[in-house]
């Protein structure tokens, strides 16, 4: 899961900002002490800084060119100052984008997934997580996320919804899910996966997803 470290002042901000990102997948966490800047990033060790201008003290070009005489990571500037003098001087402070405040999350995150894949080749940003209506699988951490809420998921349990995630508004066969679930050489009939389905879908009632996973007779399970 890749971590990401807002450096902003305004509570409000820091608060809305840490929920989205966590639903999305990442691990967020806001700077706790202005003082010690410098050493909360080298402590939490972040994969992507979120950077505001105003911060007391001093601003945030002077932490960003502080942060790059240590580290690389990506740096993005988020701000209501959006002058072409603030944009250059946030480039040529070392950051890598900059976002204008009031922004909108939906860009923002997708800044954040791009900056990520470009700066980590070696891993897909977007095979961490699967995104449907609002439901995130986190694949690494075997949990769903919906509206705040997580509940974590058995084996049995990831590997339905992964199969049905992936295909959206497809129907999966039983007898598909079943030989993912289990081995060949194990004598499984349906009932036992409609128990597993079931258990499932209790799981997901907790949070409000009551139909997330519909029933096709005699084919398989399939989401909308």
């Amino acid at each position: 899961m890749y971590k990401i470290l807002i450096i902003e002042d305004d509570e409000k901000i820091c608060k809305e900002l840490s929920k989205n990102l966590n639903k999305w997948g990442f691990d967020a966490k806001t700077l706790e002490d202005f003082n010690n800047i410098l050493g909360e990033v080298s402590q939490y060790n972040p994969h992507l800084i979120l950077l505001d201008i105003n911060l007391p003290q001093y601003d945030g070009f002077y932490w960003c060119e502080k942060i790059r005489t240590f580290s690389k990571l990506p740096i993005i500037f988020i701000s209501s100052r959006s002058t072409n003098m603030d944009i250059i001087m946030a480039i040529n402070m070392g950051g890598d984008d900059f976002v204008t405040k009031p922004f909108s999350l939906e860009l923002l995150i997708t800044k954040i997934k791009g900056l990520l894949r470009r700066t980590y080749s070696y891993q897909d940003i977007d095979n961490t997580i699967i995104e449907h209506k609002g439901t995130i699988l986190d694949i690494k951490g075997s949990t769903l996320n919906y509206r705040e809420n997580t509940i974590e998921l058995t084996k049995n349990e990831f590997k339905i919804l992964h199969m049905l995630m992936v295909s959206p508004g497809k129907i999966v066969s039983k007898e598909k899910i079943m030989e993912a679930l289990w081995d060949d050489e194990s004598f499984i009939d349906s009932n036992t996966l409609a128990v597993n389905i079931n258990r499932l879908r209790k799981k997901l009632a907790e949070i409000g997803l009551d139909d997330f996973i519909s029933t096709k007779k005699n084919q398989g399970y399939v989401i909308q």
